[in-house]
């Protein structure tokens, strides 16, 4: 890797925040431009980097490559390592439904844990944190004791160096007092494997299809869907989930739309003359 890659990587690190995991795929998609091109990144212009894109027709993999170079090349303009600021536009992807679980379903889903073991108060208390609280994988698994207080959770290792302070429904409260309890390892943080050491996000992953089908992100859907139909403002959910625009939490109208439309269908008087 060039060292202007590992200087943008420390920048990606230190100064953004970034998650690990888009850290290494943006340095990645920009390894595979600079193998493309056979150029210094600093000396591409426009026409290089389109002709780079042209090959990838799938939007989102277009999408995330114009990402990692647009972001590349913010950072050099701004440490004068290019004179000029090159941002290419995103393709427009239509936004999908994303998908979430109802209440019903999460709690049926939860139902099969056995929580007269550690690892199943455990397993119980975290699918309840995760649906109550709305918080990305990352953030819950950062969590650490001292950041629960009366029954609120601060949310200190947000995406973006942005901290936030969510509420806890209490029976969430109530699980994870109970795991905790029975949790006599000494450790700050939460969630623990069975050696006591930090919960990853690939066992994590394995206990949401295990209970649920889905993965992590798809209670925060949960989270945000729930709230959304029962007629929360969208900016106080946006606040909830931590998202700094307004526009990404409006995916979320569709869902109130979508509800709204069923509702109307079963309750009219209407609804079944032709």
């Amino acid at each position: 890797m060039s060292d202007l890659l590992i200087a943008f990587e420390e920048y990606l690190v230190v100064v953004k925040a970034l998650e690990s995991t888009t850290i290494s795929s943006y340095i990645s998609d920009l390894s595979q431009l600079e193998e493309s091109t056979q150029k210094n990144l600093t000396k591409l212009d426009t026409t290089d980097i389109l002709a780079f894109l042209a090959s990838f027709k799938n939007k989102r993999t277009l999408n995330r490559k114009l990402s990692a170079i647009n972001a590349f090349f913010a950072f050099c303009h701004k440490k004068d390592f290019v004179h000029e600021k090159i941002k290419i536009p995103m393709a427009k992807v239509p936004k999908n439904l994303p998908k979430y679980l109802s209440s019903e379903e999460i709690l049926k889903g939860i139902e099969m844990i056995d929580r007269s073991t550690l690892v199943g108060l455990r397993d119980y208390a975290l699918i309840l944190f995760l649906y109550a609280s709305g918080c990305r994988i990352s953030e819950a698994l950062c969590a650490q004791r001292d950041d629960i207080i009366d029954g609120w959770l601060k949310i200190r290792f947000a995406k973006g160096e942005k901290e936030r302070v969510v509420p806890l429904a209490p029976v969430a409260v109530h699980a994870l007092e109970a795991y905790l309890s029975k949790q006599d390892i000494s450790s700050s943080y939460i969630w623990l494997n069975y050696r006591g050491e930090p919960l990853s996000r690939i066992s994590a992953f394995k206990i949401m299809k295990k209970y649920l089908g889905v993965s992590p992100h798809v209670l925060r859907h949960s989270f945000a869907s729930s709230l959304i139909i029962g007629g929360a403002d969208l900016r106080v959910v946006q606040e909830l989930l931590g998202h700094s625009s307004l526009e990404t939490t409006q995916i979320y109208t569709h869902i109130q739309k979508q509800n709204l439309a069923e509702t109307m269908y079963s309750y009219h008087p209407l609804r079944d003359k032709v």
